[in-house]
């Protein structure tokens, strides 16, 4: 990076409260593009996900990857001398992101009407599973949860088997992490304007609710209601994977008319042998079948090699560990290398973001819980003698 362009979102000033997945994912992507953030977290009651395996130093290659680019600042925010560093640090500090349920950070007396009141311009995102209203706001909650209720987790799966988790934390992270991040750079261009901050209600349900922009769209204007494997993308047309010779699978996306004749010829299926309208279920059964029987008679690496220079919508299911070999995403620098204080060095996913003049920088992965809280406090004028007594209160008793 050039030193001209130390970040896109460099003079940014971001107090973390957040644990687990969806806030410090969401506060990564802004530390990866040059914000500064400051996490704050408990002395004595870390955060679950520094206990994650693998270890890596002296947290864990979760953590570390979730939490870089970001200092630690511990703090009790039941003691009245930390809520002093918060309100000090709020003086400087312009955006705040936390993920307690609602009300907890007004307990603390440090949720949004109390911050604001020192920082009239401050942008306040709170992430929670349900928002700051409705019946919901208090209960607890996961992403499978949030899934479960949004309408989606419904027509997952297979109609044998019924709905299936997914492997990834599509509310947490698509819904949490990238709304938040979305709904802070429009705060921020709003600010820029008007001088005025606000407060951010990022509700992981209402982002999953909204993900369903194809058949959530369509039902609501009286289509069908989507059902497992009913529909155009979910298992209901030939958009589908199909199992191997070797007992691996081959997924088949080619819904356009061309990729789909292209498909049917490489995999040696007479043109068309059932129609291929989502609107006709028998003919996508029989088209399904077809290309289930071809695809059975090849392992997946001669599919691989017969479909490599196609122009067809076909592709390997690849492990994580054969993703990370694919010349493709070798090409596009996926995974890093990023050094810790000791120079041991931990290989960590990178940021998907790719910026010409102000791309995202890795400077170092997540710290150990407070090491920068003597720092941080001796930058806003504390004395020693005021920094020690924190630091012995904060002790575990």
């Amino acid at each position: 990076m050039s030193e001209a362009h130390p970040g896109a979102l460099s003079g940014l000033k971001v107090l973390d409260f957040t644990t687990l997945l969806p806030g410090p994912y969401a506060t990564m992507i802004l530390a990866d593009l040059g914000a500064d953030v400051l996490r704050i977290e408990h002395p004595t009651r870390p955060d679950l996900t520094r206990r994650m395996p693998p270890q890596v130093g002296n947290s864990s290659a979760v953590h570390g990857t979730l939490n870089r680019n970001k200092r630690s600042l511990a703090l009790d925010l039941k003691l009245p001398q930390a809520r002093e560093a918060v309100y000090e640090l709020v003086e400087q500090y312009d955006i705040v992101v936390e993920q307690f349920r609602p009300g907890v950070m007004d307990r603390l007396g440090v949720g949004f009407e109390s911050l604001r009141s020192i920082n009239s311009a401050l942008i306040y995102c709170a992430i929670t599973g349900y928002g700051q209203t409705g019946p919901y706001r208090d209960r607890a909650g996961h992403d499978l949860n949030y899934l479960a209720l949004s309408g989606i987790l419904h027509a997952s799966g297979r109609t044998a088997s019924g709905p299936a988790p997914f492997p990834i934390q599509v509310a947490d992270v698509a819904g949490g992490s990238h709304h938040a991040v979305m709904s802070i750079l429009a705060a921020v261009i709003h600010r820029m304007q008007s001088g005025e901050g606000q407060f951010l209600d990022i509700s992981m349900t209402d982002a999953a609710f909204a993900l369903q922009a194809l058949d959530g769209n369509s039902e609501l204007s009286g289509g069908p209601a989507l059902q497992p494997e009913s529909g155009m993308l979910n298992g209901g047309t030939f958009y589908d994977v199909y199992e191997t010779a070797d007992g691996r699978w081959l997924s088949v996306g080619g819904l356009e008319p061309q990729f789909l004749k292209r498909t049917l010829e490489v995999l040696g299926i007479p043109p068309e042998p059932g129609p291929s309208s989502p609107q006709d279920p028998s003919g996508q059964r029989r088209l399904k079948q077809a290309i289930a029987e071809a695809v059975r008679k090849h392992s997946l690496k001669e599919w691989e090699q017969r479909f490599s220079e196609e122009d067809a919508c076909v592709e390997p299911v690849l492990t994580l560990a054969e993703a990370l070999e694919h010349p493709q995403l070798k090409t596009r620098r996926l995974v890093t290398q990023v050094a810790h204080a000791d120079g041991s060095l931990q290989t960590q996913i990178a940021s998907p973001l790719r910026l010409s003049v102000t791309p995202p920088q890795i400077r170092h992965p997540g710290t150990d819980v407070g090491a920068h809280t003597r720092e941080v406090l001796e930058q806003l004028g504390w004395s020693s003698e005021r920094v020690e007594k924190l630091l012995e209160l904060q002790l575990p008793r």
